[in-house]
C-alpha cells in the first residue's frame, strides 16, 4: 500500500464508517424492494437458526461489512474507485440524515 498521509487515513476511516452505516441501514431497515427480497430469501434459508439475526441486526452485520470494506481498501491499494464509491455512499447517508432532522416544527 502506498504511503498514506494522516489526513488520508482519517478521511478513509470517516468515509468507511459512514459507508458501512449506510449499507447496514439499507440491508437491515430500508424498504427498498431488492433488500426486502434479500431479507425474505435470507429468512427462508436460515429459518430457526441463530445466524438468521444477521440481516436483522445492524450491530451484528456491521463488523462483517467493515471487514469487507477494509479488505477492498487494502487490496485495491486505496484506489480512487474505493474513494468515489464509498464517498458517494457516505455522502448520501449524511445528506439523508440531515434531511430527516431538518423538518420544520408543526
Amino acid at each position: 500500500m502506498n504511503d498514506l498521509s494522516h489526513f488520508q487515513i482519517i478521511a478513509a476511516v470517516i468515509i468507511g464508517v459512514l459507508s458501512v452505516a449506510r449499507t447496514a441501514r439499507l440491508v437491515v431497515w430500508d424498504e427498498f424492494p431488492p433488500t426486502m427480497w434479500l431479507r425474505m430469501k435470507w429468512d427462508d434459508a436460515t429459518e430457526g437458526k441463530g445466524v438468521n439475526k444477521l440481516l436483522h441486526c445492524q450491530f451484528c452485520i456491521t463488523p462483517y461489512m467493515a471487514a469487507v470494506l477494509l479488505a477492498w481498501f487494502w487490496v485495491s491499494d486505496a484506489h480512487w474507485t474505493w474513494w468515489v464509491a464509498n464517498g458517494v455512499w457516505a455522502g448520501s447517508y449524511l445528506a439523508a440524515s440531515y434531511v430527516a432532522y431538518d423538518q420544520p416544527d408543526d
